[in-house]
């Protein structure tokens, strides 16, 4: 059953939802045409269809929906020429039909399981569901857990870091170290004082020193090249005097400047014997010129590797270590660097007097110097990274024990309770989605076997019997309803057969597509489906209708009523919606009903339309009384539509005055001067337009402003006619509900 109908943005109808609540088994509907009660039954038809609208179901069971409005006369009367079968349960075999009743019984019985497991799971109403339980359980655990966190966060942030944004994230937190926390526990004081240190600023780590490698620069200091008197030639003619001179190194530099074509000595220009070209090249020869190399080579080594060892060292001294005395080594570094320098000054000299032996300054003290201050400053960075990888330690072990005492001290009972409450309402919502599903297969079956059942024993034949029967009784001799030549189809023929769907009268056409209607309530147009629970919806049935038949309309409804109320068949609510009052008022009828109260199991409603917007509105007793009192209720509504308001004090004042008083128009205007008394007569210038129902409409706007103008010179009316009593009766908060008559007037 639909428990509330939500309506917006859908034709009439605003952004602001308008709302049917606690709907009942019967459900009327009463509105002018125009006003928006088509589009209700359109959206129970085809709610999905209406996106911003919505169906709420009782339990959340969805029904079948019949709904009869202009759609459905258009979709089975105008586009063809036939009806679509409506198949029925035949009467012939008891057998059958017992078992599909005690298959609907027992599919019955499945769904209401279902209802009772999900209103157990999700809840209704009156009852909170498990899951709903769960979630309460889970919120309230969330808010003691995050008080804790609360508590302690300024003391122990490190400690809940990862946890500290999101009360969910604290609580499963919490949850997690109630499983695998197996820290000592501490007490809080001791916690907090080493808190302190361990979960100061965090120290980082620092990168070892890179020592510098010698690289074999102190073997050069012991080479015998340095002290080897690199000479000539000795058994050379010129030897003895070059050595007798010691003039070796002298001579070797002068050689590139002799020229053996002209013979003359570079240094004091005498000719020179003509073997003395040959001399040198004798007496400076490989064995000099290779220690010569070797001398070079030497000094060229001693450069690359002490310029190495130089720049590793300065490289430690531009980005000091905090753990390196860095003026020592600074002042070690400049030792370093005259050293050297004296050392390539020397092999310098050797190179160009090789014959003088040299010795190089020791680099091995100062590098011994070197290296014992960078071990140290590396023994130092190993401490502190040590202590740091401690500290991280440390931390770690810390957080433990935080979590431990926020177990032990804090959150012991609270959180034993919860464990026990989740285990519990987990394990029923587990049972319960598995009998759902269990449940839900077996409706699956027993629908299926009902359905088989139900194409066994259906034809269309019943409802064409039922239908001509009744049209029968009802004087209707002109046409019938037969078998179409189409398999599973009927169309409307007259007594020679012919088909009469296209002759056939408004009021005909609109009788016979109710009537294929109400036998469609208990058929189906398939050959199975026709014992499924049903909501059903009459918009504006007895359209074009007479009298007569509209009061068959009515009864064969309120047949209907009396099957729902007494669940003995598949239709388990009902909505009536019409504009025709008379209707309204035959179809609504019940002797049961208190003139003040509606019945339990029925609601009432109007649905208006103000400033071109779809109202509805709820009604405690039946809204529709008289034509004549809806007048009224529309001049008591606060939200008065202004373009039909002055139309209504004009239908008012014609019935009350005109039509049942008598009463001249002329002498009610004669009380008035001015203004008022033009105002006065327009509100009785209906008159003249030859209309004498209530129910007639003209609709004639006026502007916003005029519409409290317009009202108090309609109340003046009553006053200066000494019917006020009336005009304060009609405009009360409750109405007498009985015929107003003439008497009334003229008394």
């Amino acid at each position: 059953m639909i428990e509330k109908i939500q309506i917006c943005n859908v034709a009439s109808y605003g952004a602001i939802a308008e709302e049917l609540a606690d709907l009942q088994k019967i459900n009327f509907i009463y509105g002018s045409n125009g006003t928006g009660k088509t589009t209700v039954s359109r959206v129970v038809a085809d709610c999905q269809s209406h996106s911003q609208c919505k169906l709420i179901w009782k339990d959340g069971s969805q029904m079948e929906r019949l709904v009869y409005n202009r759609d459905f006369v258009d979709r089975n009367f105008n586009q063809s020429s036939d009806f679509k079968g409506i198949f029925t349960l035949g009467e012939n075999d008891d057998q059958v039909l017992g078992k599909i009743q005690s298959a609907k019984a027992e599919l019955d019985q499945i769904k209401g399981n279902i209802v009772r497991f999900n209103n157990v799971l999700d809840g209704n109403g009156e009852l909170t569901g498990k899951r709903a339980q769960l979630a309460t359980l889970e919120s309230e655990f969330e808010n003691r857990c995050w008080d804790i966190k609360s508590k302690y966060d300024a003391r122990f942030e490190d400690a809940f870091a990862g946890a500290r944004a999101k009360k969910k994230d604290f609580k499963n937190r919490l949850l997690a170290e109630s499983k695998s926390n197996t820290s000592s526990s501490v007490p809080l004081v001791e916690l907090e004082k080493k808190a302190q240190t361990v979960f100061g600023e965090a120290p980082v780590t620092a990168d070892l020193l890179i020592l510098p490698d010698e690289g074999g620069i102190l073997a050069h200091e012991s080479d015998d090249i340095l002290a080897k008197k690199v000479i000539g030639k000795e058994d050379v003619d010129i030897a003895a005097l070059i050595q007798k001179l010691g003039s070796s190194d002298w001579v070797k530099q002068g050689r590139k400047f002799y020229d053996p074509d002209q013979r003359v000595c570079p240094f004091c220009q005498q000719d020179t014997p003509a073997t003395l070209e040959s001399d040198l090249n004798q007496y400076f020869d490989e064995i000099f010129i290779a220690d010569t190399k070797k001398i070079k080579e030497l000094h060229e080594a001693y450069k690359i590797k002490s310029d190495h060892l130089l720049q590793r060292i300065k490289e430690q001294l531009d980005d000091p270590s905090e753990f390196l005395n860095a003026d020592k080594l600074k002042a070690e570094h400049a030792r370093l660097e005259s050293k050297i320098g004296i050392n390539l000054q020397r092999l310098g000299e050797k190179i160009r007097e090789s014959s003088k032996p040299i010795a190089l300054e020791s680099l091995k003290d100062i590098l011994e110097v070197i290296l014992v201050l960078m071990n140290n400053a590396n023994a130092s960075i190993k401490k502190h990274n040590k202590m740091v990888a401690d500290i991280g330690t440390e931390r770690e072990v810390l957080k433990g024990q935080v979590w431990r005492n926020l177990l032990d001290n804090e959150i012991q009972t609270d959180l034993a309770t919860y464990n026990g409450k989740k285990a519990g309402l987990d394990g029923a919502i587990e049972k319960l989605e598995k009998k759902i599903k269990e449940s839900s297969e077996e409706q699956r079956k027993k629908e299926l076997e009902i359905q088989t059942l139900e194409k066994d024993n259906t034809s269309i034949q019943p409802t064409i019997n039922g239908i001509n029967e009744l049209l029968r009784s009802f004087g209707f001799t002109g046409f019938v309803l037969a078998k179409s030549d189409r398999d599973r189809f009927y169309q409307i023929q007259r007594p020679d057969g012919s088909n009469a769907k296209e002759t056939l009268s408004e009021g005909e056409k609109s009788f016979i597509t109710f009537l294929y209607f109400y036998h469609l309530l208990k058929g189906s147009e398939n050959e199975s489906g026709m014992t499924s629970d049903r909501v059903v919806v009459f918009d504006d049935p007895v359209s074009s209708l007479d009298s007569d038949v509209l009061f068959i309309v009515s009864n064969l409804i309120k047949g209907l009523f009396d099957e729902v109320r007494g669940e003995a068949g598949t239709i388990r609510q009902v909505f009536v919606l019409t504009h025709n009052v008379y209707f309204h008022k035959e179809v609504s009828f019940n002797p049961r009903r208190c003139a003040d109260t509606r019945l339990r199991d029925e609601t009432f409603w109007t649905v208006r339309k103000t400033s071109q917007q779809s109202k509805i509105k709820s009604h405690d007793t039946n809204p529709v009384k008289t034509s004549y009192e809806l007048l009224w209720i529309e001049i008591r509504e606060p939200e008065r539509d202004s373009l039909a308001i002055q139309n209504t004090m004009r239908r008012i004042l014609e019935n009350y005055f005109k039509i049942l008083g008598n009463v001249d128009p002329d002498d009610i205007c004669g009380y008035f001067e001015g203004n008022e008394k033009l105002i006065c007569r327009s509100l009785f210038s209906w008159a003249n337009d030859g209309s004498h129902f209530a129910h007639d409409s003209l609709f004639v706007s006026i502007d916003d402003s005029m519409v409290e103008i317009y009202s108090n010179v309609f109340k003046r009316i009553f006053e200066k006619t000494d019917h006020i009593a009336h005009y304060n009766m009609m405009m009360g908060d409750s109405l007498s509900g009985e015929q107003i008559e003439p008497t009334e007037l003229a008394s």
